[in-house]
């Protein structure tokens, strides 16, 4: 074969001549920092080869696209060690996910003893080097190869509808279909499996920085009607150091759990009686929502905001109108019949009145827009409100504050023009970057999703192409020239238009999607928004959604594991815990803890019966920011003594000093812990 492809090769473009069948192995070689190439922009295997024209650019393994082919390889390799090893089990499916990938598999329970057998099965066919080939099949011979796994055959049947959803699109797609061969070096197959790819070479790209993780219950699909299955889970890396890093990280996460904090610092609980995602918060987690609410409210004020509140239900009509029903139906509780006649069974015989539990605030501000008339003189026209909203979550996914069923929301809606739209939209990114600076969360990136446009899916998303069109570039160029690192959603917008979502990395390296911010050309329309323009006509204001924490309840679960605890002196629902060294010492302390508390801090004053050392213990788990201490010499000489987090100590402070120096670290709003010196 003659011709010639552009090769891209650390960061440079050159152009080769194929005189012979090219693939990128020819290119790239051994070198196992490329995983598969793009080609045309399209990821494939290394092994294929390329013809006369072809642009051809490496997918390297430290790239999410490399790590994901890596995952994917290692959860071929989990599916063929686990079958050898239990001839009767059949494949379900083995998708990529976040730091790691699974698979799933109809086969009896699985133990630790099994998934060390399955561990040593992998390192074997890892270190034979066995090829990933690529084959490509017609639906017939598909059926006839795996006519033994009968949940291929359903995919083969469904083939163009699969869903990243359920993990089904690794297996197939709309086009043609494929078949993996794991091939022994002596060319023999060792092992096959329908699957779209692409994968690394071969087996000994995965190295040694691997392992397998845990194992569950899962359902074919993820619907609970379908077949039970085992999940076996799995991580993979580039190399064993990394591995480990990402062990650490999982003891970290751990430590920091919220849920465990949660319980630990008397924060917040759930009860089954209340029901799942349904948290309690207590006093000391009170004292946080109620800084954040605070906080925001006023920055709010601050930015031009009118406070508005609205009810927990409405008719159901209203959410048909706002298109949540049907497009959002599945999200929301089910219906709430008023009058309706009930058979001594307690079935309806006769409906009446439907009303929902509301899902979003959205539709009622628009009630409350649409309630006069409005001038263009007005806009922008700012709502907010804290509404708590109700997403109806199965119960497998709740999970602590991060995933709730009720939802508070600082949740507000800008009504503008749309030549206004584009400074809105600027003016709310830099309002929800300066609240996420003052929480002390500062590495954040954005995600622009936007609707899916290869008509798969085009029928979630409400509105026209020029529509969306024109949204979606408004948010691309303000998101870019932001300067911040931007990352594509395709297929990630709300029904009724694209938004920007801020990303933002936690203490240990974990991104959180936090705030939001939605353009939103579909409701306005729904509900006949209008204002009066400059000239006298009715215009069609634009509408943008913005949530600067998202949910209340979810950004404390961030925070909790952000500061594992130990949170700002501002924010801490203790600030201070003051110990006496002897009880005697009770009312000089206490004369202090009055100063304090006559100044707003809160202080937790402990004249318990426990010794002294185990005062100090449980005020260090308590991760107070401040332990005042007072024993003969302090109240001799009119002083106390600090204890800080670190550990470090501060002795023989006057007690105005000591005052002074908690209310205005404080007052300083610091998301660092004090510590001697300060």
């Amino acid at each position: 074969m003659s011709g010639v492809i552009t090769v891209h090769r650390n960061d440079k473009a050159e152009q080769v001549e194929l005189t012979t069948t090219t693939t990128g192995l020819d290119l790239y070689g051994e070198d196992r920092t490329v995983v598969a190439m793009r080609v045309g922009g399209e990821a494939q295997d290394l092994q294929r080869e390329l013809v006369d024209g072809d642009v051809v650019e490496p997918i390297t393994i430290d790239s999410p696209e490399g790590l994901s082919i890596l995952r994917h390889s290692c959860g071929h390799v989990t599916a063929q060690a686990l079958q050898e090893l239990h001839a009767d089990a059949k494949l379900g499916i083995g998708p990529p996910i976040t730091d790691g990938f699974y698979y799933d598999f109809q086969v009896a329970p699985l133990t630790p003893e099994d998934l060390k057998s399955i561990e040593k099965r992998m390192g074997q066919i890892i270190k034979s080097r066995q090829r990933f080939l690529r084959r490509v099949v017609t639906d017939e011979e598909a059926r006839a190869e795996l006519a033994d796994e009968p949940f291929k055959l359903e995919l083969i049947q469904d083939k163009g509808s699969a869903s990243d959803d359920d993990g089904s699109s690794v297996e197939v797609g709309g086009g043609e279909l494929t078949i993996y061969d794991n091939v022994n070096r002596d060319g023999s197959v060792a092992w096959k499996d329908l699957c779209r790819g692409p994968h690394v070479p071969h087996t000994g790209y995965l190295g040694n920085g691997w392992a397998l993780t845990r194992t569950s219950a899962a359902y074919w699909r993820g619907d609970q009607r379908n077949a039970g299955l085992q999940r076996v889970y799995g991580t993979a890396w580039p190399s064993k150091d990394e591995l480990q890093a990402y062990k650490t990280r999982l003891e970290e996460a751990a430590k920091r759990d919220h849920r465990k904090l949660g319980t630990e610092l008397d924060l917040f609980s759930f009860h089954e009686v209340v029901g799942s995602g349904l948290p309690l918060f207590h006093p000391r987690g009170g004292v946080i929502k109620r800084e954040m609410e605070d906080y925001v409210r006023a920055r709010h004020i601050e930015e031009a905001f009118d406070y508005v509140g609205t009810p927990h239900i409405a008719k159901e009509d209203l959410f048909y109108t706002s298109g949540h029903l049907p497009y959002y139906a599945d999200g929301m509780f089910p219906p709430i019949l008023e009058d309706a006649e009930r058979d001594e069974q307690g079935n309806v015989v006769k409906g009446g009145t439907a009303y929902r539990l509301k899902a979003m605030n959205c539709p009622m501000h628009n009630l409350i827009f649409s309630s006069r008339g409005r001038s263009y003189r007005d806009l922008p026209l700012r709502f907010f409100e804290f509404g708590t909203v109700y997403r109806d979550e199965a119960s497998g996914v709740v999970q602590g504050l991060t995933r709730v069923r009720s939802i508070t929301q600082d949740d507000s809606h800008s009504y503008c023009t749309k030549e206004q739209a584009p400074d809105e939209v600027r003016h709310l990114l830099k309002f929800v970057l300066s609240l996420l600076t003052d929480f002390g969360l500062t590495d954040v990136a954005l995600e622009v999703s936007t609707r899916d446009e290869d008509g798969k899916k085009k029928d979630k998303f409400i509105g026209s192409d020029e529509q969306w069109a024109e949204a979606t570039a408004i948010l691309e160029g303000i998101a870019h020239e932001s300067g911040l690192p931007v990352v594509a959603d395709p297929g990630g917008a709300a029904y009724y238009g694209p938004k920007i979502s801020i990303q933002a990395k936690d203490a240990i390296g974990r991104t959180w999607q936090m705030s939001t911010i939605q353009y939103d050309f579909n409701q306005p329309e729904r509900f006949n928004l209008h204002y009066t323009a400059s000239d006298g006509s009715h215009q069609q204001p634009v509408m943008i959604h913005s949530a600067k924490f998202g949910s209340i309840e979810r950004f404390m679960g961030v925070l909790i594991e952000h500061y594992a605890g130990a949170f700002p002196a501002w924010l801490s629902p203790v600030q201070v815990t003051a110990i006496p060294v002897a009880s005697e010492f009770d009312d000089y302390l206490g004369g202090v803890v009055a100063q304090l508390r006559a100044k707003g801090v809160r202080v937790d004053f402990d004249t318990s019966d426990d010794r002294f050392g185990k005062k100090i213990r449980n005020a260090t788990q308590g991760k107070a920011p401040f332990i005042l201490i007072a024993g003969a010499e302090d109240r001799d000489g009119g002083t106390v003594s600090f204890r800080f987090r670190d550990g470090s100590q501060r002795n023989g402070v006057s007690v105005d000093d000591a005052v002074a120096t908690i209310v205005d670290f404080i007052a300083s709003r610091s998301n660092e812990s004090p510590t001697v010196g300060e």
